[in-house]
C-alpha cells in the first residue's frame, strides 16, 4: 500500500534545519513532545490519496504532478519577487490540496454534511415521514434523539475528501484570482513555522477569512479569497490576480506564527529550535479549526451556512 503524504515533502523540506541536515524540528500540540524528523516520516497515511468515491481513485496524484515538481523553483522565484502563472498555480494548488485532502480538512468538512443531514431529518420529522423510535429509545422522534445526542450521523471522512478533489481545480482558480500579500520575513530569530495543516485561518471581522500559507521560514502568502468568484468559470490565466510585497514587522510574524500553531491539527514544524519556540507552542496549543454552521430558517426548512473558525479545543477531552 502507498504511504501518501497529505503535506507535500517538497514543502516540509523548506523547513529543514541547518543544524540537523536533512531533518526538521517538530512538536505535538497534544502532549508537547518534541522530536526531530525527516520529511518522509511525517504527515503520511496509508492510501491517503486513494478515494473510492471517485471514478479515478488516485485522481489527486495527477493533480499533484502539476504542483510538487515545480515547488522549489516557484519558492525561489517568490523570494526574488518574481510572480508568474506557475508560481500562482503551485501555491494555490498546494493550499487547495491541503485544504481538501489532509486529515484536518476531512474532519472539518464532515461537520457541514452532518448538519445538512440533521436539518433534513428535522424537515422529514415535521412532515411525518420518519417513524418514531422504538420504546427502548423512548418512542422519541429522530429530531429529539439528535438534539439530545442519543443518535448522531457518522459521515465517512473520505466523502468530503472526494468532494474536495472533484472541485480542486475550481478552488485553485478562486485562490489564484484573489488578492495576495507576499510577506518577506527577514527577522532571523523569528522564522515562520509550518504544520500538518499549513493553511492558517485569519479572521477579518467580515463574512470570510484570509488564508495564510507559509511556503518557507522566510515567506508567507496571505490569500484574501474573492468569494464573488464562487461558481464563476475557472480561469487558469489568473487574469484577476493581484498582489503586493510586504515586509512584516516582528509583531506581524508573531501573530502569523500564532495562527499557524492554532490552526495546526496536532504537529507544528520549525527550522530553528530557539528557546522561545516550545513555550510559544504550549501557549497556543489549545485551539484548532472547526466548521461552524449557522442555520437560518427559510420557508418550511432552513439554510445551512458553514464557516470555518479557530476555536478553543482541549486534547484528550
Amino acid at each position: 500500500m502507498a504511504l501518501d503524504h497529505y503535506v507535500s515533502q517538497v514543502h516540509l523540506k523548506q523547513f529543514f534545519s541547518p543544524a540537523l541536515g536533512s531533518r526538521l524540528y517538530a512538536t505535538k500540540k497534544s502532549d508537547l513532545k518534541s522530536f526531530q524528523c525527516h520529511s518522509k516520516d511525517v504527515c503520511r497515511i496509508e492510501e491517503g490519496s486513494t478515494n473510492s468515491y471517485l471514478i479515478n481513485d488516485r485522481a489527486i496524484e495527477e493533480f499533484l504532478r502539476g504542483v510538487e515538481p515545480n515547488y522549489d523553483a516557484s519558492i525561489s522565484k517568490l523570494r526574488q519577487g518574481t510572480i508568474d502563472r506557475e508560481i500562482i498555480t503551485v501555491v494555490a494548488g498546494f493550499a487547495a490540496y491541503v485544504a481538501c485532502c489532509s486529515p484536518a480538512a476531512m474532519r472539518i468538512h464532515t461537520q457541514p454534511l452532518a448538519a445538512l443531514l440533521e436539518s433534513t431529518a428535522n424537515i422529514l420529522d415535521r412532515q411525518g415521514v420518519i417513524e418514531k423510535a422504538p420504546p427502548s429509545l423512548g418512542s422519541k422522534s429522530l429530531s429529539d434523539l439528535l438534539a439530545e445526542g442519543t443518535v448522531r450521523f457518522n459521515v465517512d471522512e473520505k466523502y468530503p475528501q472526494a468532494l474536495g478533489i472533484s472541485t480542486i481545480t475550481q478552488r485553485v482558480s478562486i485562490l489564484g484570482n484573489s488578492a495576495w500579500e507576499i510577506l518577506h520575513n527577514d527577522i532571523a530569530d523569528s522564522p515562520l513555522f509550518t504544520s500538518d495543516y499549513p493553511v492558517a485561518l485569519e479572521e477579518t471581522g467580515g463574512k470570510s477569512v484570509n488564508w495564510i500559507v507559509p511556503p518557507a521560514p522566510d515567506l508567507a502568502v496571505r490569500i484574501i479569497p474573492d468569494i464573488g468568484l464562487s461558481g464563476a468559470p475557472p480561469d487558469f490565466e489568473f487574469k484577476k490576480f493581484r498582489h503586493r510585497n510586504v515586509k512584516p514587522k516582528r509583531f506581524d510574524i508573531v501573530a502569523i506564527n500564532r495562527l499557524i500553531v492554532r490552526s495546526a491539527e496536532n504537529m507544528v514544524f520549525y527550522r530553528d529550535d530557539f528557546p522561545w519556540v516550545h513555550h510559544f507552542i504550549g501557549k497556543n496549543r489549545y485551539y484548532r479549526i472547526e466548521a461552524i454552521v449557522d442555520r437560518l430558517p427559510h420557508n418550511t426548512g432552513v439554510i445551512n451556512i458553514p464557516r470555518q473558525r479557530i476555536v478553543p479545543f482541549r486534547y484528550g477531552t
